[in-house]
């Protein structure tokens, strides 16, 4: 007997992360996330499914999700669990409904909008921090997936302007902005994520500037910024889209260039990935760029070009 599954397919729609809710509760067209014991004006449905953290239920078109997390679990280590405990089995499925069922799961753990990502904020960079002195990390850590690849990408940029393509949560410009030899810019084509980016920064001191923008087409001009990084990026890509992005990156950048993907044997589509990558792919791509370049791997792929 085949695992059943909700699977809705709808356009996506923008996100806005800072959209007023109830205390406790999001929700929007797609998605109602509550703390604790779903509450309404009737009986909750049954649980399609219920795992050690979530109660998932179907009513009509809408995914409710109930949930037992509280501030202190509030991280980017939530991917790893949503997608172990409902999108690998097959309970949910689509990065739209992934992104809202997290986004819905950070509001609902702490009242107010601000101050639920902050927490969220705080509790990730600090343990991507402490990855370097605890690299064994739980089965579904994305934070320990993740953090050797934000500090070799920090090993790999000199001092001077950093801007960052495709940041999402901007986790690796929040990092870059802490150190003074810095000066950083953070880009997703996401509104609002670079919104909420720019009030986290604010709440934390940190000077970064953000722009809104596809990452194949950055409103800047030639050669001004030293290097440029596109992180985690060109798996989400098509190869048309990931070259000219990679292009761009190259028009951008005055020193360096700093490509990272991961190794996969299929594309993960929980995370929105639509392609996969070996160390072939990476030369042919650095042939490509007619510059001087090199190929390695630390978890995953990188691609380390040099125009200057």
């Amino acid at each position: 007997m085949s695992v059943p599954s909700i699977r809705i397919a709808v356009a996506a729609r923008r996100i806005d992360p800072l959209a007023p809710n109830p205390p406790g509760v999001y929700a929007d067209h797609l998605v109602r996330v509550v703390r604790g014991s779903p509450r309404g004006d009737g009986a909750a449905p049954r649980p399609v499914v219920r795992t050690e953290h979530f109660a998932l239920r179907r009513r009509g078109r809408r995914v409710e999700l109930s949930h037992s997390l509280r501030p202190e679990h509030l991280d980017n280590d939530l991917a790893g669990l949503l997608a172990e405990e409902l999108f690998a089995p097959g309970w949910l499925s689509g990065s739209d409904i992934f992104e809202r069922v997290f986004t819905g799961v950070v509001r609902s753990c702490v009242d107010e909008p601000l101050p639920a990502w902050t927490t969220f904020y705080a509790n990730t960079l600090a343990r991507i921090r402490g990855a370097r002195q605890a690299p064994e990390p739980a089965d579904h850590s994305s934070i320990a997936g993740f953090a050797p690849v934000y500090h070799h990408a920090m090993d790999l940029v000199g001092a001077g302007t950093v801007l960052d393509l495709g940041s999402c949560f901007g986790f690796l410009p929040l990092l870059f902005a802490e150190k003074p030899e810095y000066t950083v810019i953070a880009s997703d084509l996401a509104g609002g994520t670079m919104r909420l980016l720019d009030a986290v920064a604010r709440v934390r001191g940190l000077r970064l500037d953000t722009l809104v923008c596809d990452a194949a087409r950055v409103p800047l001009p030639d050669r001004s910024v030293d290097t440029v990084t596109v992180v985690h990026v060109l798996e989400h890509l098509d190869p048309g889209h990931g070259e000219a992005v990679v292009r761009e990156a190259l028009r951008l950048a005055r020193k360096r260039v700093v490509v990272a993907v991961p190794y996969e044997d299929e594309p993960t589509a929980a995370y929105g990935h639509v392609r996969c990558f070996d160390e072939d792919q990476l030369a042919e791509m650095g042939r490509r760029t007619g510059h001087r370049f090199s190929v390695g791997s630390w978890h995953g792929g990188w691609l380390i070009v040099d125009p200057g």
